[in-house]
């Protein structure tokens, strides 16, 4: 009986002192770390870090691939910084914005619209100026195509059928607007990669892309330019380029 005793009252005072040990929390998830210079990281790791940028200001929404692309370029082209692509990023979201390095625009304004139509669904982009509007930049995959995938319409863009790119004013004739520039147009047609180049007289100042004919992309310092008497295409870039 003693001895019975005694084990109820050891195992009491076990059970009194023994103090369960505390419940760590798990440490909270860090975000992944990206450096300014996203060339220092390896083209997956580029990825990586954009996308995740993306989904955060998107709220879980995935990238576009174009405009990943499109990224992923300027970070071996044009140097941009981490910093370039995250304002870039809210900017597309935001649905209008400056480009990077800005593009000049025409009739004083200066600087550029992006407007973007997501999952092929139709938008409207107001613009600082109420004139007419040309395409300076395509950003989708899907071709930007004046009277088919966007229009210019007064004090604002609309873009349709996943048509996303950025816009400046422009030079053409639109009802209820004075012509502008001086009528001197020249069409452009590149076959293919090959380069072609088209007669330009400088005297008329220089070229702009008033209406994109192909569905390729015509962009400029990228599918078109200017040398001062002539205007390059390539990779299948056709349009008629004017004056303001």
């Amino acid at each position: 009986m003693n001895r019975l005793l005694q084990a109820t009252l050891l195992g009491f005072a076990f059970a009194a002192f023994s103090v369960p040990a505390p419940v760590q929390a798990a440490p909270p998830t860090a975000r992944a770390y990206a450096p300014e210079n996203l060339r220092t990281l390896s083209r997956a790791d580029q990825q990586r870090v954009i996308g995740n940028e993306y989904r955060e200001q998107s709220n879980g929404r995935s990238i576009p691939n174009d405009q990943l692309t499109f990224y992923l370029d300027q970070v071996s082209r044009s140097n941009w910084g981490f910093s370039n692509i995250k304002q870039d990023i809210a900017r597309s979201l935001a649905g209008s914005g400056g480009s990077w390095p800005p593009v000049g625009g025409g009739n004083g304004n200066g600087g550029t619209v992006r407007c973007e139509s997501d999952s092929n669904r139709s938008r409207t982009c107001a613009t600082s100026w109420q004139g007419p509007s040309r395409l300076v930049r395509q950003l989708s995959d899907t071709p930007c195509i004046e009277g088919r995938t966007w229009q210019s319409q007064r004090g604002q863009v609309y873009v349709s059928g996943g048509c996303r790119g950025e816009f400046a004013p422009g030079a053409q004739t639109l009802p209820g607007y004075p012509g502008s520039g001086n009528g001197y147009s020249v069409t452009c047609s590149s076959t293919g990669k090959n380069a072609q180049s088209c007669a330009w007289n400088s005297r008329n100042g220089r070229p702009y892309v008033q209406r994109q004919i192909s569905s390729s992309a015509c962009r400029e310092n990228d599918t078109w330019w200017y040398d001062g008497n002539a205007i390059w295409v390539k990779n299948g870039c056709r349009a008629l380029f004017g004056t303001r």
